[in-house]
């Protein structure tokens, strides 16, 4: 069986790493570059930057940070925030980043993804999925992109069953109406190599990751899926990968902030018979 990854994320904001709750109330903590290094020096199995505000504010990607923080870390680096372009994915990869993540411009133009894959291969090509859970009486986004009437399947219906769960781009700031679910699955036929899966109604809250919606991903498609949004305990990295048979287990809050180690994560998961790489 192949080892379960553990993966800090740096979410960044106007050049420093911060944190929020459902995606807001940041609060900075600490230097990008700093705290990268400080991982790979504790055994992290990979890091993940995402410039949360990129496409937001529709800023260029900040490859300068990008590049020094490639500079002084060796483990897999994944980036993402603001890829629109074909350029700025070779531009990532040329700094120094070893997979990208895309999330809106997938969302604007899906056949983006499979293009990029064919480009530089699926093996660097991340999906990253937002997603917030359906509850009873929820009315499904009307803000679909342009090609929604090409694939109507993929939309979550006005009388979808639940659980069901929407995608948001735009740094969680846009609904549009995409069924979670069938979007992943969409992804991977179309060459993602990974699902970055967020849970938007966990993420900042320490309650643990949405199990039932990574437990659905995950066994809907063939590719990793990286469980994010939610984790504040060791346990909850455990019942990520073990209930929500998620590949690799993502995670911020508990470790910017010294609640847990790389090393005290990895001994606890062994312990629980969870492979990891020590």
């Amino acid at each position: 069986m192949l080892a379960k990854r553990i993966i800090p994320c740096l979410d960044v904001k106007d050049g420093r790493v911060v944190k929020g709750v459902n995606f807001v109330n940041l609060q900075d903590a600490g230097d990008p570059v700093e705290i990268a290094a400080a991982y790979e020096r504790e055994g992290a199995d990979e890091l993940t930057f995402l410039d949360i505000t990129a496409s937001h504010e529709k800023r260029d990607i900040i490859l300068d940070v990008v590049r020094h923080t490639a500079e002084k870390v060796f483990m897999p680096l994944t980036v993402g925030g603001g890829v629109r372009t074909l350029d700025d994915i070779r531009n990532l990869l040329k700094a120094g980043a070893d997979k990208v993540a895309i999330n809106t411009q997938a969302v604007n133009r899906p056949e983006f993804v499979e293009e990029a894959s064919h480009r530089f291969g699926s093996q660097c090509i991340v999906v990253a999925i937002d997603a917030k859970a359906m509850t009873p009486g929820h009315e499904t986004s009307r803000r679909f992109p342009d090609w929604s009437d090409e694939r109507p399947a993929l939309f979550l219906a006005p009388d979808e069953p639940l659980p069901a769960w929407e995608v948001y781009t735009h740094g969680g700031r846009h609904p549009t109406g995409l069924n979670a679910v069938k979007w992943a699955a969409q992804m991977e036929a179309f060459g993602a190599g990974e699902i970055l899966l967020t849970s938007m109604d966990r993420d900042g809250t320490k309650q643990g990751y949405d199990l039932p919606l990574n437990h659905k991903i995950s066994e809907t498609v063939s590719i990793p899926v990286i469980a994010s949004g939610g984790a504040g305990t060791l346990e909850h990295l455990y019942e990520g990968l073990v209930e929500g048979g998620a590949d690799a287990v993502l995670a911020a809050s508990i470790f910017h902030f010294k609640e847990y180690t790389i090393a005290e994560t990895k001994a606890y998961l062994s312990g629980k018979h969870i492979p990891v790489r020590l």
